[in-house]
């Protein structure tokens, strides 16, 4: 992963860690995925990662756990 996306994801975490709503920091990662793949550059794993942890968590919460 190069310099510019480790930033990028760096600072998607600190606007995420401003959110409480874990759907909203969600739609966030989607967002940036979204912006990768119609750029035609790959996803990077740790953005893929994210993305998996917060579906897990947003259906978690959304089954009362």
């Amino acid at each position: 992963m190069n310099e510019q996306m480790q930033s990028e994801i760096a600072d998607l975490n600190r606007q995420m860690e401003a959110m409480d709503d874990p759907r909203r920091c969600y739609a966030l990662v989607q967002e940036r995925i979204r912006k990768y793949r119609q750029s035609g550059a790959n996803v990077p794993q740790d953005l893929a990662l994210l993305e998996r942890q917060l579906l897990t968590e947003c259906l978690a919460e959304s089954q009362g756990r």
